[in-house]
């Protein structure tokens, strides 16, 4: 989980998320950094729009919670399509955090 939040600080105080700096501020922080993990991170994220999967995740619940409002003011067809939709991308997501957890354990 620290390398996780490390590569949030990096990105939030806009320093590029590359093994040197996860190191150094997850040694800041009292551990020690697993060459390993760090390397898996910053390639499983090089590949991530991180803006946007914070925005994504952000977003997740609350679109989630609107799908059966929308649902019912619209005719049942036409309901049907839009949580399906919500689905596959929730499962997707889904997917991707897996994927990102099975490196940390």
């Amino acid at each position: 989980m620290e390398y996780i939040y490390a590569a949030l600080l990096l990105h939030k105080l806009k320093q590029p998320v590359n093994e040197d700096n996860v190191k150094k501020v997850v040694s800041a922080a009292g551990a020690s950094p697993d060459d390993v993990r760090v390397k898996a991170l910053v390639s499983a994220l090089g590949e991530i729009n991180i803006d946007e999967a914070l925005k994504n995740a952000a977003m997740a619940p609350v679109a989630a919670a609107q799908a059966p409002a929308a649902g019912a003011a619209a005719p049942a067809a036409a309901a049907q399509k839009p949580v399906e939709e919500a689905k596959e991308e929730e499962k997707k997501e889904e997917q991707a955090l897996e994927g990102l957890s099975s490196l940390f354990g």
